[in-house]
């Protein structure tokens, strides 16, 4: 048996203003229509904290300070390949809000997420593992969300 895979590493943040709002990112492009949290992917020879800190910034022009891991989402693709999705919070920033060609860049309060139209794999799972008090894992499978 194998003991290395194809991976893809990817980030999220879920960054807050301390007022009860979360920053969103309100995307376009139609596999991924609808507001999600900002990140990306990890570039070689870069830290997965340092990923997150560069793809917000990217996309929001807000810098992050001391993001705090939160957990791991991860699946496979149709072809096989794993993906593994870092989780991160964050409350500490400084720079100004702005949109980038990823979508638009906005403050919407936390509790109103449900009643606006989200990426659909902005689940209440995931949602469940940026909020918890310590780091979990979320293994899509089969169709259905696991928390671990």
């Amino acid at each position: 048996m194998a003991r290395t895979q194809e991976v893809i590493l990817t980030n999220m943040c879920m960054i807050s203003d301390g007022d009860g709002r979360v920053l969103m990112q309100i995307r376009a492009d139609g596999n991924s229509a609808g507001a999600g949290f900002p990140g990306g992917h990890v570039e070689p020879g870069e830290s997965i904290t340092a990923s997150v800190i560069r793809e917000v910034y990217e996309e929001t022009g807000i810098e992050i300070k001391n993001p705090l891991f939160c957990g791991l989402k991860h699946f496979y693709t149709s072809d096989g390949t794993r993906y593994l999705v870092f989780l991160y919070k964050a409350n500490e920033f400084t720079g100004e809000l702005r949109s980038s060609s990823e979508g638009e860049a906005i403050w919407v309060e936390r509790e109103k997420l449900s009643e606006i139209q989200t990426v659909r794999w902005l689940s209440s799972e995931l949602l469940e593992i940026f909020e918890s008090e310590k780091p979990r894992e979320l293994w899509y499978h089969d169709g259905t969300y696991n928390i671990l």
